[in-house]
């Protein structure tokens, strides 16, 4: 019965925070404390997985950005990516760029995984893990929202329904 137990209870987890990448999950679904809060934003550049050609950050000055750490076999990546692209459709106009990046082991299945869940944002493949090392995501997903600066201002660890409320509402502090 305790086994049953913690196999429920880890499960559970599961669905808020997919394995840690790099460190643990210390706030799951929710607000976290990260060391590149209030630093400069790392910069990177990849070619789109999903046929929108090449992107950087660089290339983002002066607009409000949310970088979203994701796998195809997270299951909470799931759930957010549909509410991700509700944020992109909403403020793209007003200076919001979305951009996902895959942890997966190879990039086959990125675009497949964008259209099933309606991501019309910059999908990009982490190969070799370069962009993660520079940004230490603990766990999928992990999402950075950058300020028009370029400073990293919030980090959210998993994903629940409801978080969108609150990255909307920081979305629209920064905006």
């Amino acid at each position: 019965v305790v086994a049953v137990g913690v196999l429920a209870f880890g499960l559970s987890l599961n669905v808020v925070a997919c394995g840690p990448q790099g460190g643990g999950a210390d706030h799951p679904g929710g607000e976290a404390s990260h060391a590149l809060v209030g630093q400069q934003a790392p910069d990177f550049a990849f070619d789109s997985g999903n046929g929108k050609g090449k992107f950087s950050l660089k290339g983002t000055a002066g607009k409000v950005v949310l970088v979203d750490f994701w796998a195809t076999w997270c299951e909470p990546c799931k759930k957010s990516f549909p509410k991700l692209q509700d944020l992109n459709v909403k403020y793209k106009s007003q200076g919001l760029v979305i951009v996902g990046i895959s942890q997966d082991e190879d990039k086959d299945g990125i675009s497949e995984f964008g259209k099933t869940y309606g991501a019309d944002f910059n999908l990009g493949w982490d190969k070799g893990k370069d962009i993660a090392k520079k940004w230490s995501p603990p766990n999928m997903p992990s999402s950075f929202l950058i300020d028009k600066k370029g400073v990293v201002r919030q980090v959210h660890l998993g994903f629940r329904d409801g978080d969108e409320d609150k990255l909307e509402k920081e979305i629209k502090a920064l905006l």
